[in-house]
């Protein structure tokens, strides 16, 4: 049995010029920490990776602050569409749901797709039936609708575009903010796991799914390889199937976290252009993250180690 353990958690990745506010800064810092502290706690305890990253996600889509669970943004339609996936890197296991509503945490509905269905994948109206089937509550409307995220939408339907969380300029601009929460963590005995979660875009078409719920772009786990969550413009994600392409450089060029990472944004540079970030844990414990956009919200702990919280 291993005697250490790691995990990484993210908020999201963009200019996030909020964080010049110092306030909205440590605001955001705190949060990271405090997930952090609670995987500690879980993973101290000789829990799972699984649980774990379950967990933190689910604490990080409790937080407004964050565009996943309460905090999602609004489509076009004026109603939250939610996307999540988790992943067991022990036998590949993963779950995941896409375009759901009234869920205070999708990423507990991944998880019970996982678990208790034949399937990897539930979307909008099949999901919610199978959260009922669940017995899953449904929370109301008014949870979800923040002033923020209602201010936001007014916003981009009076520009007539699309918007990505707490943007302000226009739609290919660095000043985004690329909303997506995730954790992947290596547990005590070895097994990784990983999750995503995410609200979306501002005023996206009714529908739209981005990279958060794919199994190998937004999220991915194999406990040969890595764990891995992905934060940015979900389209560049899906299109250069990160995630594995991350998992795969690590096994067929026997990279370590470090090197997948950093193999993993050159390519999504060369071939897309793409705008995000990821945070990735080896088999080994070893902790990575990298990012094309000027920052991304994050958190380790590395080998039972201290917890930093960083843009």
């Amino acid at each position: 049995m291993q005697e250490t353990f790691s995990l990484m958690v993210h908020g999201g990745a963009g200019a996030l010029d909020n964080v010049k506010d110092n306030k909205m800064a440590l605001r955001y810092l705190e949060s990271i920490r405090t997930v952090l502290e609670h995987g500690r706690d879980i993973l101290n305890s000789g829990g799972s990776a699984l649980e774990t990253v379950e967990t933190c996600a689910s604490l990080l889509e409790d937080d407004p602050v964050f565009n996943a669970g309460c905090g999602s943004v609004l489509n076009e339609n004026g109603k939250v569409e939610m996307d999540a996936a988790i992943m067991d890197g022990r036998d590949l296991s993963a779950g995941a749901v896409a375009a759901v509503s009234n869920i205070a945490n999708p990423i507990q509905l991944a998880r019970l797709v996982m678990a208790e269905s034949e399937h990897v994948m539930l979307i909008s109206d099949g999901a919610m039936n199978f959260a009922a089937h669940c017995g899953m509550r449904l929370t109301p409307d008014h949870y979800f609708f923040t002033p923020d995220r209602v201010q936001q939408l007014e916003q981009a339907q009076l520009q007539h575009r699309i918007m990505l969380d707490h943007d302000e300029s226009d739609e290919i601009s660095e000043d985004q903010k690329y909303g997506t929460i995730g954790a992947v963590a290596r547990d005590i005995e070895g097994n990784l796991a990983a999750a995503t979660s995410t609200g979306g875009v501002v005023n996206k078409r009714m529908g739209r799914v981005g990279d958060s719920p794919i199994i190998g772009a937004g999220v991915f786990a194999d406990n040969q390889t890595c764990a891995v969550s992905t934060t940015g413009f979900g389209e560049d994600f899906m299109r250069t199937v990160l995630a594995k392409t991350v998992s795969d450089a690590m096994e067929l060029l026997n990279f370590d976290a470090k090197g997948a990472v950093e193999y993993g944004i050159e390519y999504l540079l060369r071939k897309v252009k793409g705008r995000g970030g990821m945070i990735v844990i080896d088999h080994q414990g070893n902790c990575a993250a990298d990012f094309t956009t000027q920052k991304m919200i994050h958190g380790w702990i590395e080998k039972s180690g201290q917890s930093y919280a960083s843009f």
